[in-house]
Order: structure tokens, then C-alpha cells, then sequence
């Protein structure tokens, strides 16, 4: 898959020739397919480069060379985006309808969701698959939006930079753990592909009833891509803050203090989450209730 998501000799063209159909990349819809937020190219013409091939060459001072033609570069994105694991009821999720409401009307946010907002679309717009990137986690209660505007910070590091990404709820990834165990199969694949791909986000880190396996996994996941140099993003509902020692509450129904990051997720795990990534606050009001 590199080869496809490099620039190649193919993407010099002549500038006259720059606005062809076939080479248009926002020629895509994304729609919820099952569990999943899917992409679906539009029709586009038969490229002028490569009759549709998907190889062109170019003549580059005399040396003519061969390279995936630009007209590749949407349905290669598109595949990343449908192995990205995005969740359906957030396959319209965008900066954009982060802050506006579908008639185009700005929602009521809260100085630390539009810092969020800001953050998430800064973070694209400076992300370098050639150095090491510091992740976000993105913290506040219920229903603020972390998840939306992670699934559009995803969408966006797909389609803007041909990154690979995956998205995995925390339960979802014990789930398909024990749906593992259950058929004999070994956690070392499914592990090794979490510690390896380029961009990680965990949604819901730190819930769950903290048992002993489930604390071993969210160490093994976050201690493999601390060592690996990973780019790791998550939500929580929990702030950052060292352990507490509160026992455990629903956070739905609580009125006093609450437990932080380090009493869900354990002190080593936070210890090396603090040095991967930046903390946001999101606040204001409920979302759900917005939209």
C-alpha cells in the first residue's frame, strides 16, 4: 500500500492539465454501511494520463519513468478510510458540523469546544508522517463531542494526507479479544496491527470494571506504541490528573469528585500517555441535545 499512497513522477503534470475530472479527490460521498462510516467514490472520467490503468510515465529531463498515476490517489484513500473502522452514526461527522448545525446556524459551544475544535484541525494541518508526532486525548463529560470531532480529525488525516488510520472503541477491542479466545486464536496479530499502525485512536479510555486482564491490555496497547513511537489518539470521559483513589462512581449521576485518568487506566499507563500526548478539555453543553 506505500507505494500507492507516495507521491509519484505521475503527479507532475502540465499545469493546463491540472483540473481534470479524473483527478478530482473530492469526488467521494461517505455513507454508513452496517457498523461502519464507508466511502463511496463518484463516477469520474477515464483518466487522460493512463486510460484508466491506474500507471502513467512521465519524461522527466530525458528519463521517462513509470509511478501510480495521480487519478489512484481518491480510490487509495478511500481504501484507507473503509479499513479505518469508523463508526456509522458518525459518518457525517466533520469540523464543520462539529460547529454548525445542519441549516448552517453556529451551535452554542463553549470556549474549550472551540479550542478543541481548533486544536483537532491544527493537528491535521501540521501532522508529518516523517517525524514523530505528539497524539491528543481528548477529555469531558458525555455527549460533548469528543468523538465526533476525533472521527473527523481521522477523516481528515485520510483524505488530506493519505495516512492510515484505525479507530477502535475501548470495549469493542476486549470484545474482539475474547471473541479470539473463544475461537482458539492467539491476541498477537490483532495486538501487533493495534502497536503498529501509523495512527491509533481509542474512544472510551478508562471505562470499563478494571479488571486485572483489562488493565494488562490497555498497558500492553499503550506501552507497545509508546516504545514503537506510534501516534496515539483517544477520548475519555475521565480528566487527566494522577490517581485519586475515589472509588469508582457513575459519572451520569455524580454530584461530587470523581475518579481521573490514572484511576481508570493505572499509574504506568498514564505516566507514558503524558509524555504522547497533549490533553484537551471539551466541555459545554450536550451535544446530543443540540443536534
Amino acid at each position: 500500500m506505500a507505494d500507492a499512497l507516495q507521491p509519484t513522477p505521475a503527479d507532475q503534470v502540465p499545469a493546463h492539465d491540472a483540473d481534470h475530472a479524473a483527478w478530482d479527490n473530492t469526488a467521494y460521498s461517505i455513507v454508513s454501511r452496517g457498523e461502519c462510516a464507508v466511502a463511496e467514490i463518484h463516477h469520474r472520467p477515464v483518466c487522460p494520463l493512463c486510460g484508466g490503468s491506474g500507471r502513467a510515465r512521465v519524461d522527466r529531463d530525458g528519463v521517462v519513468l513509470m509511478g501510480r498515476c495521480r487519478c489512484m490517489r481518491l480510490p487509495d484513500r478511500i481504501q484507507l478510510f473503509n479499513r479505518a473502522g469508523l463508526p456509522a452514526r458518525f459518518a457525517d461527522a466533520t469540523f464543520v458540523s462539529f460547529a454548525q448545525q445542519p441549516d448552517g446556524s453556529l451551535k452554542p459551544l463553549d470556549p474549550t469546544g472551540i479550542r478543541a475544535l481548533g486544536t483537532c484541525s491544527q493537528f491535521v494541518d501540521n501532522f508529518d508522517p516523517t517525524i514523530q508526532n505528539n497524539g491528543i486525548v481528548l477529555h469531558g463529560p458525555v455527549g460533548r463531542g469528543k468523538t465526533h470531532l476525533m472521527v473527523a480529525l481521522l477523516r481528515e488525516l485520510v483524505f488530506q494526507h493519505g495516512i492510515e488510520v484505525r479507530f477502535i472503541e475501548f470495549s469493542r477491542l476486549l470484545g474482539l479479544l475474547k471473541e479470539g479466545y473463544s475461537a482458539g486464536r492467539s491476541d498477537a496479530p490483532f495486538l501487533t496491527e493495534l502497536a503498529e499502525i501509523p495512527v491509533l485512536a481509542i474512544d472510551e479510555l478508562g471505562k470499563g470494571r478494571l479488571t486485572d486482564w483489562e488493565l494488562a491490555v490497555i498497558d500492553e496497547v499503550v506501552s507497545r506504541r509508546y516504545n514503537a513511537v506510534g501516534c496515539t489518539l483517544a477520548t475519555t470521559n475521565y480528566a487527566p490528573g494522577e490517581a485519586s483513589g475515589i472509588e469508582t462512581v457513575n459519572l451520569s449521576t455524580a454530584s461530587g469528585p470523581v475518579q481521573r485518568l490514572a484511576d481508570r487506566v493505572g499509574d504506568r499507563v498514564y505516566s507514558r500517555l503524558v509524555q504522547m500526548v497533549d490533553f484537551v478539555e471539551v466541555s459545554g453543553l450536550d451535544h446530543r441535545i443540540l443536534n
